[in-house]
């Protein structure tokens, strides 16, 4: 898994490519907190180079929404891949965060 931040004054990013689970789920929880720590207004996560998440990254998902809701941060995710999206269809996610195609559709 691979972690690229862009720290915004509006809307941080945290774009993530390759597999998402029990051993690098910790980077990308690291990410989120730091996001919710930055001040920032909304956070965007870029999961449209993901090719596997397992329960462990959804884990992940869900702490930094409860996270993002106690700061009072808007929280995006981006999703491309099919395999990722029925993840989260199948869990109920896609009803409780705002699943995108594109950054640029936030």
């Amino acid at each position: 898994m691979q972690i690229e931040l862009a720290p915004d004054v509006a809307r941080y990013v945290i774009s993530v490519s390759g597999e998402v689970d029990l051993a690098t789920s910790p980077e990308l929880d690291s990410s989120i907190i730091a996001a919710v720590d930055s001040g920032a207004s909304a956070l965007a996560i870029d999961l449209s180079d993901v090719t596997f998440m397992d329960s462990s990254g959804l884990g992940v998902i869900v702490r930094g929404l409860k996270r993002c809701r106690e700061a009072d941060i808007e929280l995006d995710l981006v999703i491309t891949n099919e395999r990722v999206l029925k993840v989260f269809g199948i869990t109920g996610l896609d009803q409780v965060i705002p699943i995108h195609y594109a950054l640029e559709d936030i």
